[in-house]
């Protein structure tokens, strides 16, 4: 994944310290993959040096608040049109879920409930994302991921629900 293109991408919808972003990127795309402040730093810094977002304002302790430049949102538009995604992805909970057939039916319910639980918890934090995102005064324009995955999840939920039938 392309944490320039993640961070560009954030930094498009409002200016951010890198402490915020940091937040911003759990919160938003943490269940996708996580980024670390030394990733995050170094990499606001080269999208510094290459213009394509820029220091709109300093505070405490020399932080400073980026916003995407214009040639950050051409890199986005260029990333997303233009450039091929790499699909390829490691997912250990579906790696999880593949295995589930080989352990004994106690085991593999005991995985399923775990698993389930995990998926239930997942699903009511993105709830209350999408509310969190409702109350805002405008459309939020990561709100239709939200929804994704409220769909994905529950689709998620009900084959492990099936899952632990079986067992």
């Amino acid at each position: 994944m392309s944490l320039r293109h993640a961070l560009l991408g954030l930094l498009a919808v409002a200016p951010a310290t890198g402490y915020e972003l940091a937040q911003k990127f759990e919160a938003s795309m943490g269940t996708a993959w996580h980024a670390s402040h030394s990733q995050i730093y170094p990499e606001l810094a080269r999208l510094h040096e290459a213009g394509m977002v820029e220091v709109v304002g300093e505070g405490a302790r020399n932080s400073r608040t980026y916003a995407v430049t214009d040639a950050g949102h051409d890199e986005i538009r260029t990333w997303m049109l233009e450039t091929e995604a790499n699909r390829a992805q490691r997912n250990e909970t579906a790696v999880r879920w593949f295995l589930l057939a080989l352990l004994e039916p106690d085991d593999r319910r005991a995985a399923v409930e775990r698993e389930l639980a995990n998926a239930e918890e997942y699903v009511a934090m993105l709830r209350a994302t999408a509310e969190q995102l409702d109350a805002l005064p405008f459309r939020h324009p990561f709100r239709g991921t939200v929804d994704l995955g409220l769909r994905t999840g529950a689709v998620m939920q009900q084959w492990l629900r099936e899952q632990a039938e079986e067992a």
